[in-house]
């Protein structure tokens, strides 16, 4: 799936001659977090959010450090954390430059990069050009679609067994070949044993999303590596 799927098409955005109060007064009437700044021509040239008006001189929030911290702090620091408490432009108190992403992204690709830098939004940008955004609440959409039903047949036990087994194969979690699959009616019997108490969820979860199972019994014992211990199945 790509992020042209997920993103936000219609963008609020501001410019960075425009007030703080402006951007401030956007994000509270629009119930958003953040805004892109773009140019008049559309070139997106930073980015403003909430964390960047936390600090503000109106608010009180000003940072303050102890006489022996401002001695040890860059006075190229001190400078620009004054701009930000201060400033009254966009331009003066936005974030840039900005992490984008390509609207041909997977969503792999994107989760990947705002876990890396931190961030809870991303602008979708076309040859510079702001094309959307994407935010970490967009990833839900997806959620919300039911599996799709595939047509034809129902599943043999035989087929979902060999599903199961062929999942399992695939993750390293599993690759130990402890855990074993019964199917009878679509009800799945987990028999074997695990390592590691997570192993016993994953396996389940693993079961769970083969179309046509109806039911996931666990059986599973899981082995105290540390002793050889079996403990039996809840």
């Amino acid at each position: 799936m790509r992020v042209s799927t997920i993103m936000t098409s219609a963008v609020i955005t501001i410019q960075s001659t425009a007030t703080v109060a402006e951007a401030a007064n956007l994000m509270l009437a629009n119930r958003i977090s953040g805004l892109p700044v773009v140019e008049p021509q559309g070139m997106l040239v930073g980015l403003i959010s909430d964390s960047d008006l936390l600090r503000r001189s109106e608010l009180d929030t000003e940072r303050q450090r102890s006489w022996w911290l401002s001695l040890l702090a860059r006075p190229g620091k001190v400078a620009e954390e004054y701009v930000r408490a201060h400033g009254r432009k966009v331009k003066e108190v936005m974030s840039a430059p900005v992490m984008t992403v390509s609207p041909y992204a997977t969503l792999g690709e994107a989760a990947d990069l705002m876990e890396r830098s931190k961030v809870k939004r991303l602008p979708v940008v076309t040859n510079g050009q702001l094309a959307g955004i994407v935010t970490r609440s967009d990833f839900l959409k997806p959620l919300l679609r039911e599996p799709p039903v595939e047509a034809g047949q129902p599943l043999s036990d035989a087929a979902i067994s060999a599903a199961i087994a062929e999942e399992l194969a695939a993750q390293s979690w599993a690759k130990n070949g402890l855990i074993r699959a019964n199917v009878k009616n679509g009800v799945v019997t987990l028999n074997g044993s695990v390592l590691d108490e997570r192993e016993r969820g994953a396996a389940i979860v693993a079961a769970e999303n083969v179309p046509g199972v109806t039911m996931v019994r666990d059986q599973l014992a899981w082995i105290d590596p540390s002793f050889g211990i079996v403990v039996q199945a809840p």
